[in-house]
């Protein structure tokens, strides 16, 4: 979504009242920036003291505005939220330290899927993010000494490119079939009960623990109405990565047991076995483990038994070598393509350079970024390739009329005849764009001398 300018001035209009507004008298004002008593030495560190300890809650708050982010129900946004806080912190603190706090609900906003169908979000707003985030802050040294080392997603000092490694480096060790676990719409179907139950386990303090559920439980807004939740963990929240990882610790304990080399990504999981027969074995136990000990359901269409290099993980496959490489999967070359051809139809009739530089380039830089793992070039050089005819095809449905490109043919080199004879063809844009009169009009160095990256060359 557009984010406002940082320079404006916050709004000054009133921005409605957070938390549970069951306290009627009004509290001094005050900022986090004011002194705020820390915890004591001797209190446990996961306490709401901790929570909203000056320190901390400076931390969230930074961390927020630095995220930004859309405005949740209440429209405020993150560059609004410190003039907020002047007026309304004193009774929040207040409240989050009397157990009374009661978030705002989630915004619900639906997102496409690189997979197909859509995905649901729940925004908090700025206010609850500051605070989720600060819990966030406090409960994460408490779980992440604790968690798997085979666990990647969401973790600090961890990345997918670490799980895409990993992978590799268990199918180069002989494990050469897959468990491709798919999680049934796992965000969506959290057991409050069974997470809490979880969070209890290093969490005394019944406050924090009290708050976390009613984030857990705050409606759901779309449309203008407001749905309860009974379960699920919206994603869109800074806390939701957390506990996510925290119900799934589980699963990582319950796989190191039995022994299993696996990654998991968030609520992708990998397992890696020595045959077919193992890992039919392996999935119909472990699916039965996670609904029997965390009510969550394993997508069997989307799940499978399979060679490494047959299927994809984290938008990585791998060839089949005894020592496989890392290769982009081919889902997600066609997302790249479709991601582009979108791109393409958006900058119709605009300068060519300016398109590369401002809109072609920081999308190429990205994808790139992501998949610089990949060691395999084939695939880079014929997107490589497909991009510059893409380009050369926008040139000639700009020229539009035979006697334009005949001008524009000549202008770039073309003899008189070569270039009449290629402007009134009769074939359509796409053909010429791989036609070589205009791979000699518009050769490679060309679009290198407007900015275009190479994502064969950047990868390097």
């Amino acid at each position: 979504m557009t984010r406002e300018d940082a320079a404006q001035a916050p709004e000054k209009t009133p921005a409605p009242r957070h938390g549970s507004g069951r306290n009627p008298r009004e509290h001094r004002q005050c900022a986090p920036s004011e002194p705020i008593a820390r915890t004591p030495s001797d209190q446990p560190f996961a306490t709401m003291e901790a929570v909203v300890e000056r320190v901390n809650m400076l931390k969230a708050l930074k961390r927020v505005e630095t995220n930004r982010g859309a405005p949740g129900v209440d429209g405020v946004r993150t560059e609004a939220l410190r003039a907020f806080l002047i007026t309304d912190w004193a009774r929040i603190k207040v409240e989050l330290l009397t157990g009374t706090y009661y978030p705002s609900a989630v915004l619900g906003v639906e997102i496409p899927k690189p997979g197909g169908g859509v995905r649901q979000l729940g925004i908090p707003t700025a206010m609850d993010r500051m605070i989720q985030q600060a819990i966030h802050q406090v409960l994460q040294p408490i779980y992440e000494p604790e968690f798997s080392e085979s666990s990647y997603g969401f973790r600090p000092g961890r990345s997918a490119h670490d799980a895409v490694r990993q992978a590799r480096a268990n199918v180069a060790s002989g494990l050469r079939w897959v468990v491709d676990m798919d999680l049934e719409k796992f965000f969506d179907r959290v057991n409050h009960d069974l997470l809490i139950s979880r969070l209890r386990r290093k969490v005394t303090d019944k406050r924090l623990i009290a708050v976390i559920r009613r984030y857990l439980q705050a409606g759901m807004m779309q449309g203008g109405l407001v749905t309860q939740r009974v379960e699920g963990a919206p994603q869109g929240g800074p806390l939701s990565p957390l506990l996510s990882n925290v119900l799934l610790d589980d699963l990582d304990k319950e796989l190191e047991r039995r022994g299993h080399a696996f990654c998991r990504y968030a609520d992708d999981c990998n397992i890696y076995v020595r045959s077919s027969r193992a890992g039919e074995r392996v999935l119909g136990s472990i699916t039965d483990w996670l609904w029997k000990h965390l009510r969550l359901k394993v997508n069997a269409e989307k799940s499978a038994v399979a060679r490494p290099w047959s299927r994809k993980f984290l938008g990585y496959s791998m060839t089949s070598e005894s020592t496989p490489r890392l290769k982009v999967s081919p889902k997600s070359v066609e997302r790249f393509k479709v991601k582009v051809r979108d791109l393409f139809r958006q900058g119709r009739g605009r300068n060519l350079k300016r398109f590369i530089v401002n809109d072609l380039n920081p999308v190429l830089r990205g994808w790139i970024n992501y998949y610089r793992l990949t060691e395999t070039k084939t695939v880079l050089e014929e997107l490589d390739q497909w991009i510059r005819r893409k380009l050369r095809c926008v040139l000639w449905r700009q020229w539009k009329r035979p006697l334009t490109r005949f001008r524009n043919l000549r202008k770039r080199g073309l003899s008189e005849e070569r270039a009449r004879q290629s402007a009134s063809n009769g074939r359509g844009p796409w053909w010429n764009s791989g036609a070589s009169h205009m791979g000699a009009a518009y050769p490679n160095r060309t679009f290198e001398s407007m900015g275009l990256i190479s994502l064969l060359n950047y990868r390097r």
